[in-house]
């Protein structure tokens, strides 16, 4: 039988939002108030994008639209959201027996208007950060593969492998925009 299917393992359907005003992004450092590691906190230390887990019945539009609000404070219409891919994170989280199944999303807000007022949150503190110093941020290093497509709002699907906290191999095929 089917690991999934028998309940071995567990799939967790989520989102991973990019949020860019001109040639900045909005990520997520993943620390306390304090700038402390986060106790229990799987991303502790990280920098991401935004994004979280599905609710049950929700669209990966209306997960990314909820996420967003609840992570940044941003209201964003769904139909201002771009799914750019969708990447496989098989045993993400191996001591829970979980793959991860992440669709990924731009939204651009308008570099003219007056930025969004930053707050910290329950999931770490927010920061406008400039594309060009992504890659040098403490990241997933599976991020490293395919935060450039992002950038390029090049459509993609992919699948990275962990092992102990670190990529160890890694597929990501472009989709083509015929």
């Amino acid at each position: 039988m089917n690991p999934f299917e028998s309940g071995a393992r567990k799939l967790i359907p989520a989102v991973l939002i990019y949020v860019k005003r001109g040639d900045s992004v909005l990520m997520i450092h993943r620390v306390g108030k304090d700038g402390s590691a986060r106790a229990g906190d799987f991303h502790s230390g990280k920098w991401n994008g935004l994004g979280g887990k599905f609710e049950a019945g929700e669209s990966p539009w209306a997960a990314a639209r909820r996420e967003l609000m609840e992570e940044s404070g941003l209201s964003i219409s769904e139909r201002d959201f771009r799914c750019l891919g969708v990447l496989q994170f098989p045993d993400f989280k191996p001591a829970k027996s979980e793959d991860w199944l992440c669709y990924v999303f731009v939204a651009a807000l308008n570099p003219s208007e007056p930025a969004p007022l930053l707050h910290e949150t329950s999931e770490g503190s927010l920061h406008w950060v400039p594309s060009g110093e992504l890659l040098d941020l403490n990241i997933w290093s599976g991020d490293r593969h395919f935060i450039p497509l992002v950038l390029r709002e090049e459509p993609f699907l992919g699948t990275i492998w962990y092992e102990n906290g670190e990529a160890v191999r890694h597929e990501l095929r472009p989709i083509s925009r015929r």
